[in-house]
């Protein structure tokens, strides 16, 4: 039984797919006009560890996840740039070049971090049609209006409105979110906008109401329910969606339809540093790559980002990732040593599903894991971590190309150096360095031996 916590009830409650065996899940992915940061990196993270957690248990996901190409501005309030269009400008490329690129980016990313890609890659592009109809849907129920600017959902006329974040209508006011302009409430939010000049933008479109492009919230509702149909199981995200974005897809896909937009949403905490939030406003701290440049793999991350609870925000330094790289790196040392006696041990392995199915518990199943490969007395270790790392993902019995790290041999000669001055506590304290990432270093006569700890 898999218990998720769902930000719509604000419960944990079991989860139970519409269709037997099959799950509908959605997950919000990123508008490509730059590289993606580590912050945004922790989410798709999160999202995988669900969606290998459902195929453990025995069901198939059809995962789909957006490419935001167009029509994501640089306020919430439907106001400044088209993000992709900006980027245009700025780097002398057409839209597409630039959202391809970054896409590509993006994907490699996945790869590095052993993130599944989804079954369907869904472009704001190439579903214009789709959001149109949509559109027009609403317009027919009496949910739009018309502004000089674009087309508006009126969120007055959706009793529900702001459910999944818990929010009051009334005790917003004008201005405290949106800009109002010709807006009729500080929630409404657009759904087309138009072309201030036709023609100057690289990507707009004809449509029954005039040139433009849609509103960044519409794609999400019109590409998940082509796919996934009007209901579906789940759908994810950062927690950052939840009084917006997400907020007003529920607005607009039930207001369409009259059913159920989605029966789980699952939210992932902030990756911050020192305390606040991890933005591209504020740097966006480093990406993937940038952490490969200055010497870290991008599995030292994901194990990074497996020490916290996919609801609890996690505090990133570099410090913190160095240590979940000595973490992962004497894992695999010890994990090198074990002895494959061709069974699973049932008691580690129920301890690790009752964690991963406990709301995706994953540190606990992390202590599982160490639990497991310190015990002298278990059996069946091999068998049972291969099952564990489907989840973990952090290919634990793929070996590393170096038998000692770079690091390691620079501390073996910051020892030498230390014994040979006869600086003993030194000595001593680099010794407990070297173990600490995994290796234990024994004195000869023809100097020192280093190997792997296997036990």
């Amino acid at each position: 039984m898999i218990k998720l916590y769902n930000t719509l009830s604000r419960e944990k409650e079991e989860f139970k797919p519409l269709e037997d065996k099959k799950v509908g899940l959605y997950s919000c992915g990123p508008t490509v006009y730059w590289y993606q940061h580590i912050g945004n990196l922790r989410s798709y993270i999160f999202s995988d560890i669900l969606k290998k957690t459902l195929s453990y248990n025995g069901l198939k996901a059809k995962h789909v996840m957006n490419i935001t190409d167009v029509g994501h501005l640089t306020s919430d309030s439907d106001e400044g740039e088209d993000k992709i269009e900006k980027a245009a400008k700025k780097e002398g490329k057409t839209a597409k070049e630039i959202s391809d690129y970054y896409w590509d980016i993006f994907r490699k990313d996945f790869k590095k971090l052993n993130i599944a890609e989804p079954n369907i890659w869904c472009k704001a592009t190439e579903h214009i049609k789709e959001q149109i109809n949509l559109i027009k849907r609403l317009e027919e129920k009496g949910f739009t209006y018309r502004t000089n600017d674009g087309i508006y959902y009126d969120t007055s006329k959706f009793k529900d409105y702001g459910k999944l974040a818990g929010l009051k209508k009334e005790g917003l006011k004008a201005g405290s979110r949106v800009e109002m302009k010709e807006k009729k409430n500080p929630t409404d939010f657009a759904l087309w906008k138009f072309s201030e000049k036709p023609g100057i933008r690289q990507q707009e479109w004809q449509s029954p109401w005039g040139i433009g492009f849609p509103g960044w919230h519409i794609e999400c509702s019109a590409m998940s329910m082509k796919y996934l149909g009007e209901s579906f199981d789940i759908h994810t995200g950062g927690e950052d969606h939840i009084s917006v974005h997400h907020t007003n897809e529920i607005a607009q896909s039930e207001a369409a339809t009259g059913k159920k937009f989605v029966n789980f949403w699952l939210h992932g905490a902030f990756l911050t540093f020192k305390g606040e939030k991890v933005s591209k406003s504020k740097g966006g701290l480093y990406t993937l790559s940038e952490l490969e440049e200055i010497g870290f793999s991008p599995l030292s991350f994901r194990y990074l980002c497996l020490m916290a609870h996919y609801k609890t925000p996690l505090d990133f330094s570099l410090d913190n990732l160095k240590n979940a790289e000595n973490s992962l790196k004497r894992m695999k040392n010890i994990i090198e040593g074990l002895k494959d006696d061709k069974k699973a041990n049932k008691e580690y392995l129920g301890k690790f599903e009752d964690a991963i199915n406990d709301d995706l518990d994953i540190p606990k199943a992390l202590a599982v894991l160490w639990n497991l490969v310190r015990d002298k007395k278990a059996t069946g270790k091999v068998k049972t971590i291969e099952e564990m790392d489907k989840i973990f993902g952090l290919n634990l019995f793929k070996k590393e190309k170096s038998a000692i790290p770079d690091e390691v041999n620079k501390l073996v000669k910051e020892r030498e150096s230390a014994r040979k001055k006869q600086d003993w506590k030194k000595s001593d304290e680099i010794r407990k360095k070297i173990e600490d990432i995994g290796f234990l270093i024994k004195d000869t006569e023809k100097g020192p031996e280093i190997k792997p700890i296997n036990k």
